[in-house]
């Protein structure tokens, strides 16, 4: 006859810590891969990257009024939040930022231009700090500005995709703000010519 074990307050303490530890694994893992799916998108493991600051956010601190949508992109968190205009659709999306802070620009403007394919040329200022770079780029998966661009007021600054997927979560690019190819075109769909944008 099989003897039956005797529970007690400590093995019960136990048990109870296990499952609950087993239970919880799909969702620390859920977690992980929401609040950082940067790097999880791409198979390379989970990597916590600004996770504590990524996260949603209320438009109202940032604008008066969602007329034509608004594009808030937080620089430190590396995050692009997306309300439209109606105020029924948000998006957050992951992002590559400008390398260094001379390189970026803070401020409120509107999307101008947008454009499925760009071509790219970069500045005199990128052509002094990066001799060897080619003076013209086509459309094509070469391309820095990957398979989207939205134009911002500003001068030589856009809101784009990226190849290189290994640029989003950084601080990596000239100035611009970069998403995944996938995410551009999603945004670019929603966005239109007079988005409000923020750069915070």
């Amino acid at each position: 006859m099989t003897e039956t074990p005797k529970l007690n307050r400590r093995g019960l303490l136990g048990a109870g810590v296990l499952a609950a530890g087993t239970l919880a694994a799909p969702t620390v893992l859920r977690a992980a891969q929401d609040t950082d799916s940067t790097e999880y998108r791409q198979g390379l493991g989970i990597v916590r990257r600004n996770a504590s600051s990524f996260r949603s956010l209320d438009w109202q601190p940032y604008f008066s009024n969602l007329k034509n949508g608004a594009i808030l992109e937080d620089i430190s968190s590396r995050a692009l939040h997306f309300w439209s205009e109606d105020g029924q659709t948000y998006k957050l999306y992951p992002t590559s930022v400008p390398q260094t802070d001379d390189l970026t620009r803070r401020g409120r403007t509107t999307i101008v231009r947008k454009v499925v394919g760009p071509e790219w040329r970069p500045t005199a200022s990128m052509k002094k700090r990066n001799p060897d770079w080619p003076d013209y780029v086509p459309p094509g998966p070469d391309n820095p500005l990957g398979t989207h661009a939205m134009y911002l007021g500003w001068q030589y600054y856009r809101i784009h995709g990226t190849h290189d997927t290994r640029k989003i979560g950084r601080r990596s690019s000239s100035g611009c703000i970069g998403l995944y190819n996938e995410d551009i075109a999603e945004l670019f769909s929603m966005a239109k010519i007079g988005t409000q944008v923020l750069l915070i």
